[in-house]
């Protein structure tokens, strides 16, 4: 399972934060607001429990009291209900209450002449019980349903809970947002390395966009100029020694090209010799002309419209190679958007390619998906080893495997310039299966098609 980004990670510190916060203000709440209501309503039952005692005691003073009558005169509502323990035994406006509805605890308190009060569970509802003695062992017990304030306290705490939710996920947008903010930055640096890598070696970052981000753009676009100026000096290197070798390459051209006209008249070793010297002269121009390009790759494409069928065929007659080979895909136009010189170079090296090593091109396709113009030449060779079919794109790895697989000679960076080509236009080279026998060479092309 993939480590989620910096960005869900932090968010999530946000959401978990504020619900943290939001739950410990919401169990505060919710405790001192049940406290608060079981308070006023303990206060206003035994301020009531108090009145209705009075009044019981003022009936029972009579001669001859009405116990039931004397109840039935009380004001209580439907939220409380009267209870009187007298030595006659125990008497209620309701069938349902009696002795057992009283704790014998708080039996033996008022009994003993002293107010108490409990909170108890009558019939599954929440009640208050209150106490109030009389003359003797006698008392006077009021209860009081708590079921409304059982349903506040319900309200309340779903209320909070909604509270608590709301602000975790207002904690995890303003989580979102921080990081959306504070990460700005650091995309604007991966899409200027995106940019670099793609050969845009123009971009740097403005320093002014944040201040307490200076040293970092200063930094990277110091890195930037130093990693150009590298780059510059070891193109101009590579080309100024191709150039340099290029005097006496031909020097040695002109003389091997003279005694390979003359090998009639040397004998069978010089003769071979000759041509040996020839080859590798030959070899080492390819070399040459390849590193020049090389040097020229690391420059941006220039891109414009081009008619990329007649380019493909156009490859094909220098090649002496059949212009039916070239198809396109239909629905795909022929005018692509992309650079001319790298294009035909790419065309080129792939059917170079295909010749030397893959038996020789069957099929040069041009294709387009999503606006990715797609260029497909297909051999009629051995194909390409799993092993090899990243590295073939190397530099200086091609004419390696290219020797192991048809035993013949390679500069080793005809690939490696067709890879680059494609990456000046923020595409990609790879080589497949054909279904058939041999190997397929795809470059991909980003916005080459319109």
């Amino acid at each position: 399972m993939s480590r989620p980004g910096l960005r869900a990670r932090v968010t999530a510190a946000f959401a978990v934060g504020a619900l943290m916060l939001a739950a410990l203000m919401a169990l505060f709440s919710y405790d001192l607001t049940r406290r608060s209501l079981l308070d006023e309503r303990e206060r206003a039952a035994v301020r009531a429990a108090y009145y209705d005692a009075a009044v019981v005691r003022s009936g029972l003073d009579t001669g001859t009291p009405d116990v039931v009558a004397v109840l039935r005169s009380l004001d209580t509502g439907s939220a409380r209900r009267p209870l009187l323990h007298l030595r006659t035994g125990w008497y209620a406006r309701a069938a349902d209450l009696g002795a057992g509805s009283v704790p014998v605890e708080l039996q033996r308190v008022v009994a003993e002449g002293r107010p108490a009060v409990q909170r108890i569970r009558l019939d599954g509802q929440p009640t208050l019980l209150v106490g109030v003695p009389l003359q003797g062992e006698l008392g006077y017990y009021e209860l009081t349903s708590l079921r409304e304030v059982e349903d506040t306290f319900q309200v309340v705490g779903l209320a909070l809970t909604a509270v608590a939710i709301m602000i975790a996920g207002a904690g995890a947008a303003l989580g979102w947002y921080a990081t959306r903010n504070s990460l700005r930055p650091l995309t604007a640096v991966a899409d200027a390395a995106e940019r670099i890598a793609a050969g845009d070696f123009a971009t740097r970052l403005d320093p002014t966009t944040d201040p307490d981000l200076t040293r970092l753009s200063t930094s990277f676009n110091a890195m930037v100029d130093k990693l150009v100026q590298r780059i510059d000096r070891d193109r101009r290197f590579a080309a100024d020694v191709s150039h340099e070798l290029r005097s006496p390459l031909q020097t040695l051209a002109a003389a091997a090209s003279v005694l390979t006209r003359r090998k009639e008249h040397q004998d069978e070793r010089t003769a071979t010799a000759a041509g040996l010297v020839a080859d590798e002269v030959a070899r080492f121009q390819r070399l040459v002309d390849d590193l020049i390009q090389l040097a020229r790759t690391e420059q941006p494409a220039h891109r414009q419209t081009v008619d990329v069928a007649e380019l493909a065929r156009a490859a094909c007659r220098e090649r002496s190679l059949p212009e039916s080979l070239v198809t396109v895909a239909e629905g795909v136009p022929d005018q692509w958007w992309v650079d001319r010189r790298r294009f035909a170079q790419v065309l080129l090296n792939l059917l170079e390619n295909a010749e030397r090593y893959g038996g020789g091109p069957v099929a040069v396709r041009l294709v387009a998906e999503d606006g990715v113009g797609v260029l497909e030449v297909d051999d009629d060779g051995p194909g390409v080893p799993p092993a090899d079919r990243e590295a073939i794109f190397d530099r200086f790895v091609r004419g390696r495997a290219a020797h192991d697989r048809a035993g013949t000679d390679g500069t080793g960076l005809g690939l490696a310039l067709v890879a680059q080509h494609a990456a000046a236009h923020g595409g990609t080279a790879a080589v497949l299966d054909r279904a058939a026998r041999g190997a397929r060479f795809r470059v991909e092309l980003p916005g080459a098609v319109r």
